[in-house]
């Protein structure tokens, strides 16, 4: 998908449209999580700190990310990659890895570029948003054809061109080369991936090391055996926060890490899961980073258990100074719980409290009702005016712009942050198939005739 973040926010707030659009972490330390490609041609780009993006394009809207609407509209794409082939593997919420030839989609070059023509097309008649398609014979060359494209083109790598197409691009284009293997090989006289090549594997073995000095020879030749696989088993699940300042008050530590825990159990439950190894992860002021774990004697999805467990492990660590980052995991994932656990641990903390019949009651803290959040960007609806979206908000006030998908721009209005007649919305629906956005225009690169193989969607810039 292209910028795909941005282009959500876009087609969802008809005032966007056109403009520069940055989506992410907007306290001091947040970083672009996506930007659009108005905001692109002032410099700004994923992975960038918020504070950089803000001084390159300071009259960008920069709003928060609505992941769970994202995830929608991501599983009506997935859902049309499913119709093409049984074999689709997901890299993210807006790219993945189809392949073709499973699913008898396409059979020749012919047949593979009407494919990815007609999934284009469906992708912008159901969801209103564009997508850039790579077609080639390895996922490797799938990936590198689909930023060829972007934004909204097809590209197609015919047979026999794949080392010539590769020889001039520069190594960083290979996955796996970051910025510290780029520079190791541009001090040996390395810059391109035809360079690579001829350098020949024993070099790269030895300027590498020997995995990946024989993985980067194989790339540099246009090798990649990879299959694409349709369901890559999770890990684990988690969820961790980065303050804006760092936090020194042990009580406010302990109240974050139990309200990540929440988090982490509904995003468990939402993919049908449990876990038995609770992970803690505390950075501390200083960026060191401790993590914590502790593995129950079965699978749990019990909210109170992990907050617990959470809870016990929090008590092992030092915090003075300030905590920057707290997280909250589940791992050893199963697909079922053990539904007795959570009455397991109730018991024996009973008979912990039967030998102690002289133990005080603790006198449970009463929190101040806290002030109503408003973030940037995120849906509300008002009694009055209707259907809108928060443009920002502090001082006591939150500024709303009411207007809907399929809406002129709308005017904007100014509340107090606790007027009982604003409250949180759900998004509303994209409309399908709207018109072309400056931006999104783009053919990308000539279609070409090539292999049958793995086809990949994706929006990230290599």
């Amino acid at each position: 998908m292209d910028a795909f973040f941005a282009s959500v926010e876009q087609a969802s707030k008809p005032s966007l449209r056109g403009k520069a659009v940055v989506v992410g972490g907007l306290g001091p330390r947040g970083v672009v999580a996506t930007a659009s490609y108005e905001a692109r041609v002032f410099g700004v780009h994923s992975a960038m700190p918020m504070g950089q993006a803000r001084r390159l394009a300071p009259n960008a809207a920069y709003l928060v990310p609505r992941f769970g609407f994202y995830r929608s509209i991501s599983e009506q794409v997935m859902r049309l990659l499913g119709a093409l082939s049984p074999l689709v593997e997901p890299l993210s919420l807006d790219e993945a890895f189809v392949d073709l030839e499973a699913g008898g989609a396409a059979w020749d070059a012919e047949s593979a570029r009407l494919a990815g023509t007609k999934l284009r097309a469906d992708i912008r008649a159901v969801t209103g948003l564009t997508g850039s398609v790579g077609l080639a014979a390895s996922k490797m060359l799938a990936k590198i054809a689909s930023e060829e494209a972007k934004p909204d083109g097809l590209v197609l790598i015919p047979p026999g061109t794949e080392r010539d197409l590769l020889a001039p691009m520069p190594v960083r284009t290979l996955p796996g080369v970051g910025p510290a293997t780029g520079d190791h090989l541009r001090r040996a006289g390395i810059t391109t991936v035809g360079e690579l090549a001829e350098a020949g594997e024993d070099e790269l073995v030895r300027l590498l090391g020997k995995a990946h000095g024989h993985a980067l020879y194989a790339m540099a030749l246009a090798r990649d055996e990879r299959p694409v696989v349709a369901e890559r088993e999770a890990k684990s699940v988690s969820v961790e926060d980065t303050y804006d300042v760092d936090i020194h008050d042990r009580v406010r530590v302990g109240v974050e890490v139990r309200r990540l825990a929440d988090r982490c159990v509904r995003r468990l439950r939402g993919s049908g899961l449990s876990g038995r190894t609770i992970v803690l992860k505390v950075r501390r002021y200083d960026f060191s980073t401790l993590t914590r774990s502790e593995t129950l004697r079965g699978p749990t999805d019990d909210p109170a258990v992990v907050r617990e467990a959470a809870a016990r492990l929090l008590d092992s660590v030092d915090t003075t100074g300030g905590v920057r980052l707290l997280g909250v995991g589940v791992s050893g994932l199963a697909d079922y719980t053990q539904e007795d656990l959570f009455a397991q641990a109730a018991g024996e903390r009973a008979d912990e409290h039967a030998e102690e019949p002289d133990a005080e009651p603790v006198e449970e803290r009463q929190e101040p009702p806290a002030e109503r959040r408003w973030p940037s960007g995120h849906d509300v609806r008002h009694a009055d005016y209707g259907h809108g979206w928060v443009q920002g908000s502090g001082l006591g006030r939150v500024t709303v712009r009411f207007e809907t998908p399929g809406s002129a721009p709308g005017r904007v209005r100014t509340f107090p942050v606790d007027d009982p007649d604003l409250e949180p919305a759900d998004p509303l629906p994209l409309v399908p198939a709207g018109p072309r956005r400056p931006g999104d225009a783009g053919q990308g690169a000539p279609d070409a005739g090539g292999p049958v193989g793995p086809a990949e969607v994706t929006s990230r810039p290599g």
